[in-house]
């Protein structure tokens, strides 16, 4: 049988790397930052790590905003820098995928820079220019993602709007043009020429808009006070039919660097749209990203199961999953549902069948870190305060000294550091073999050490108990031929009191792994498992007796 791909076996590891380390003593993560800290990520066990934009930009929406697609931000280092930090994870085993933002560029780029100079230049086809309504307005009715305010900005200049579907400054470009995906096409082959493994692909559903630019028809269920952007059903400006031929020329230009290059792509679509970019013949993006754990409302078995299985059932022949429960752009999972509950999340997450992202400071428990009005700086709080994201990207909690390790010397984090940090840090879960870190860790090593977890499949257990979500992960490799009929276990209690459940359509007893309290050995009876509030466990059954394989190793 064919081995996996990294990408389907590994966990990703996102950095935001404005706020992991900071290498340069001004307050802002950095390149060299994160090169330092490679040992860490080695010891964690992450095989990939993602690293936000590092790109030259005017910072509009902090790198979101490209003005040089082949550079890197002085803020964050140069170019030598990248090199030194792509050898040495690469020494470490751990693979580097980079943010790919192609769905529009920052104003101050030298193509929009070209493109609104006339109505006849070269480069006014790049981006996607429209004469105003005859009342002067813009040509139609799509609203920001930022600010939802109209995603159109009049130029004076040239007398035209251009499209902007999130900042002013982040003009569209217009993937119609074929300079335009032949231009793009080049910036992927630049980074992959240095050697990059892949990439995250930046709000990907977004890059094909509606021919005739119809009016998209208002939300029925928005309400006042809700994200302006959900205001309208984004029918005409994104998830367009055309968008997969793009998606099928950015699989080519990756295939044509070997199979273990690697495209994620940002979608916030449900699981029925969503799978549509794995492509009809999976020669879409490798993982669209599954928001199912993000978006989920309320945190019950209920609830969790019907997302995995609604999400399982949409998937194509061959098709592989993938989970995350939180990143830069929304709050952090241990501030939605609770610090003892996060354990129980992480576990969930490293154990569902599919590739895991872990964003950075989430191993630890990091928590939101709330803002003070005047210290808002992300543009999208600035113009909906409440609605910003600072809170989820304050820096990284290495240590309980008073800037949490964060930065040298004596410039101020760029945020501010968790009033938490002295106890909720790396340095002090490391030394605690019962931390959130350590659960963590243990976690990924059980998914090394066993195939199931890995390459398994999924199948959902009947706890006979409605607060309990269990699931059995099972590879089939290692059935037949002799082979023991070997499965892994999971059930969660994701309640503030105790539940007993009975799993044994999974057989009479499982061999402890692992447990959100890494207090549990020995072995249990599956018909009467007793868990107690906001725990999960990890148990090795089979069809033989497993009694002693749940010894730690």
């Amino acid at each position: 049988m064919q081995e996996q791909p990294w990408w389907q076996s590994g966990v990703i590891y996102q950095v935001y790397p404005r706020s992991f380390k900071d290498a340069s003593g001004d307050g802002v993560g950095d390149l060299k930052g994160i090169t330092q800290k490679l040992d860490y990520l080695e010891w964690l066990g992450v095989d990939a790590v993602w690293i936000c934009p590092f790109y030259p930009s005017p910072m509009a929406d902090f790198g979101y905003d490209v003005s040089d697609y082949t550079g890197v931000h002085p803020m964050f280092g140069t170019l030598e820098d990248f090199d030194e930090l792509l050898r040495g994870a690469h020494e470490r085993e751990i693979k580097v995928l980079i943010d790919f933002v192609p769905n529009h560029t920052s104003d101050e780029h030298p193509w929009f820079q070209g493109s609104r100079s006339s109505r006849t230049s070269p480069k006014r086809d790049w981006y996607v220019w429209r004469d105003p309504r005859p009342d002067g307005g813009p040509p139609n009715n799509w609203i920001s993602m930022l600010g939802g305010e109209p995603a159109w900005t009049f130029d004076k200049g040239t007398g035209q709007y251009y499209l902007r579907t999130f900042d002013a400054k982040q003009p569209d470009l217009n993937w119609r043009n074929p300079e335009v995906r032949k231009a793009m096409h080049g910036v992927m082959r630049f980074w992959l020429d240095r050697g990059v493994d892949g990439f995250r692909i930046d709000v990907l559903s977004f890059l094909i808009k509606d021919e005739h630019l119809r009016d998209n028809p208002e939300h029925p269920d928005w309400r006042p006070g809700g994200p302006p952007y959900r205001r309208q059903l984004r029918l005409y400006s994104e998830d367009r039919p055309e968008v997969h031929e793009v998606v099928r020329e950015m699989r080519a230009a990756a295939d044509a660097y070997g199979r273990d290059k690697v495209l994620v792509g940002e979608s916030a679509l449900p699981p029925e749209k969503l799978v549509a970019y794995y492509g009809k013949a999976l020669d879409g993006v490798h993982l669209p990203f599954n928001f199912g754990l993000v978006l989920v409302q309320e945190w019950t078995p209920k609830v969790l199961r019907g997302v995995v299985e609604a999400y399982e059932a949409a998937l194509p022949e061959g098709a592989w999953p993938n989970w995350f429960l939180g990143n830069h752009d929304g709050p952090r999972i241990a501030g939605r549902v609770g610090a003892a509950r996060a354990r129980v999340a992480q576990m969930l997450l490293l154990t569902l069948r599919g590739t895991p992202t872990c964003y950075y400071g989430d191993e630890i428990g990091m928590t939101d870190v709330p803002i003070s009005e005047q210290l808002v700086v992300d543009p999208q709080g600035i113009r909906n305060p409440g609605h910003g994201r600072d809170p989820a990207r304050t820096p990284m909690q290495w240590d309980a000294t008073p800037k949490a390790g964060f930065c040298p010397g004596g410039a101020e984090p760029w945020l501010p550091v968790a009033e938490d940090h002295a106890e909720v840090n790396v340095e002090a879960q490391r030394g605690d073999p019962r931390s959130m870190l350590a659960l963590f860790r243990r976690m990924i090593f059980l998914r090394r050490r066993f195939p199931e977890l890995a390459a398994g499949s999924y199948r959902s257990v009947e706890a006979k108990n409605e607060a309990v979500f269990a699931y059995l992960r099972e590879d089939e490799r290692r059935r037949g031929g002799g082979g023991v009929g070997q499965r892994v276990l999971v059930a969660l209690n994701l309640g503030a009191s105790p539940q007993r459940a009975d799993l044994s359509e999974a057989g009479p007893a499982g061999a402890v792994l692992c447990s959100t309290a890494l207090d549990r050995e020995g072995h249990v009876d599956l018909d009467v498992l007793e868990l107690r509030p906001n725990e999960g466990v990890v148990l090795l059954c089979g069809d033989e007796d497993l009694r002693g394989q749940g010894e730690r190793e």
